[in-house]
C-alpha cells in the first residue's frame, strides 16, 4: 500500500504504478478528460504532481507523435484508475510502462474527487507520493513541509534549451501553408512543441533560442517577430529574463506574442505585478471571454500564477478574462504590436478556439515585414 501525503496532514492510500520511489512536488488537480501524454510532457508542470479528476486515464496509451517535449516533466501523477491495456490505433505503449521507462511514479486508486475538493478549498499543497506505509506520518510530513514552495522559484532557465535550433515540423497529418520567408524567434522558457508546430504550419520560419539569449544576437537573426513561450515556476523570480523582455518591448515595430509564462513575463516587464493563485487553472475546459472576438472560448489552461489586472500600465489594455474566476487572460499594447494570452492557444491538448491568436500574430508579422 502506497500513500499520498499532503502538507495539511491529509493522507490518501493507493497503489504505485511506474517507478517504486518517493516523489515530492506541488499537488495540483487537472480537469482534462484526455491529453494526459501532452500534460505529463509539458515542461510547465515541472516540480508538480498532477492529479487527474477524470475517473479513468490511459485508455489511448502513449504514442511517439504527441510529446510536447523530449521527456516527462511532471514530478508525479495521481489517478482514480489507469488502463494497463490501451485501446487505440495510435497506441505504441501503455501509460504504466511509459511511466516506468521515464522513471516516474503514479499513485492510483485515489478518490480524486475528494482530493480535488480539498485542493479547491485549501489551495495547491505540497505533497509526497511514497511506497512507505510504515513510517510515522510525522516523519513524512516533515519531508513534505521542507519542500520549498513554487513561490519564488525560477524554473524557466532550467528547462530551456541551451542552444539555438530551427523547428521544421507542422501540425500532425496537415500540410503546412506556403512559406512566408519570414523568421520568428521563440524564447524557450519551457516551450511546448505544439506552439512550434502551429507557427511553422502557418508559414513562418521558426528558430528557438535559450531563455537568456542576448538581444544583440537575437536581432542578428533578422527576425520578424518574437514569441515568449510557456514555462514553469514563479514569473516574478525570473528577474534577468524580465529585464531582457523589458528591453525587448522598447521595440515598437516588432510583433511580440506572450503565451502563459510569456504572458506573465510581458506583464511584469511592462510594470505590472503577478500573484500566486489559490489552486491555479489546470485543464482543457476553461471558459474565457475575449472582447476582441466578442465570444466565449473554451480553452486549455495550466498556470498557478496570474497577472494582477489592476497593475497593468496605461499602454496595456485587458482583452480577455476567465469566466470561472474573472482573472486576466489576455492583454495587448495600445502603442505596439504586442499582445499576450494566459491560456494555451496551441491546444496541446485542448480545444482549438484560441488558435486564432496565432493567425493574429502572423498577420502582424506580415504587416510589419512589409513596411
Amino acid at each position: 500500500m502506497a500513500r499520498l501525503v499532503l502538507e495539511d496532514g491529509s493522507i490518501f492510500e493507493g497503489q504505485l504504478v511506474g517507478q517504486q520511489k518517493e516523489v515530492l512536488g506541488e499537488v495540483v488537480f487537472n480537469t482534462s478528460h484526455t491529453g494526459y501524454q501532452e500534460v505529463l510532457t509539458d515542461p510547465s508542470y515541472t516540480q508538480q504532481i498532477v492529479a487527474f479528476t477524470a475517473s479513468h486515464i490511459g485508455n489511448t496509451g502513449i504514442n511517439s507523435e504527441d510529446f510536447e517535449s523530449n521527456k516527462v516533466y511532471a514530478a508525479g501523477l495521481v489517478a482514480k484508475s489507469i488502463d494497463f491495456q490501451p485501446r487505440h490505433w495510435r497506441a505504441e505503449q501503455s501509460l504504466p510502462r511509459f511511466l516506468e521507462a521515464q522513471g516516474k511514479t503514479a499513485i492510483v486508486g485515489i478518490d480524486t474527487r475528494k482530493l480535488a475538493r480539498l485542493l479547491h478549498q485549501k489551495g495547491a499543497q505540497r505533497g509526497l507520493i511514497t511506497p512507505d506505509d510504515t513510517s510515522p506520518v510525522a516523519s513524512l510530513l516533515e519531508k513534505v513541509r521542507a519542500l520549498p514552495s513554487l513561490s519564488g522559484a525560477n524554473l524557466a532557465s532550467g528547462v530551456s534549451t541551451q542552444s539555438v535550433y530551427e523547428w521544421k515540423e507542422g501540425l500532425w497529418q496537415t500540410k503546412p501553408l506556403a512559406r512566408l520567408r519570414i523568421k520568428v524567434a521563440v524564447y524557450d522558457f519551457g516551450v511546448k512543441r505544439s506552439i512550434l508546430r502551429h507557427l511553422y504550419h502557418l508559414g513562418l520560419d521558426v528558430v528557438v533560442v535559450p531563455s537568456d539569449y542576448p538581444l544583440e544576437s537575437l536581432f542578428k537573426l533578422q527576425i520578424g517577430g518574437v514569441v515568449l513561450s510557456n514555462g514553469p515556476g514563479d514569473p516574478a523570480a525570473c528577474t534577468e529574463i524580465i529585464s531582457q523582455v523589458r528591453e525587448l518591448l522598447q521595440n515598437k515595430t516588432l510583433p511580440i506574442f506572450g503565451i502563459c509564462l510569456g504572458h506573465q513575463l510581458m506583464a511584469l516587464a511592462s510594470g505590472a505585478q503577478t500573484v500566486k493563485m489559490k489552486f491555479g487553472q489546470h485543464g482543457t475546459n476553461q471558459p474565457v471571454f475575449d472582447q476582441n472576438a466578442k465570444r466565449v472560448w473554451i480553452t486549455s489552461q495550466n498556470h498557478g500564477f496570474a497577472v494582477d489586472e489592476s497593475t497593468l500600465p496605461k499602454n496595456m489594455k485587458a482583452v480577455s478574462h476567465a469566466l470561472f474566476d474573472g482573472s486576466l487572460q489576455g492583454f495587448e499594447a495600445l502603442d505596439a504590436p504586442h499582445f499576450a494570452f494566459q491560456g494555451h492557444p496551441e491546444a496541446g491538448p485542448g480545444p482549438c478556439d484560441p488558435t486564432v491568436l496565432f493567425h493574429s500574430f502572423v498577420s502582424a508579422v506580415k504587416h510589419f515585414a512589409a513596411l
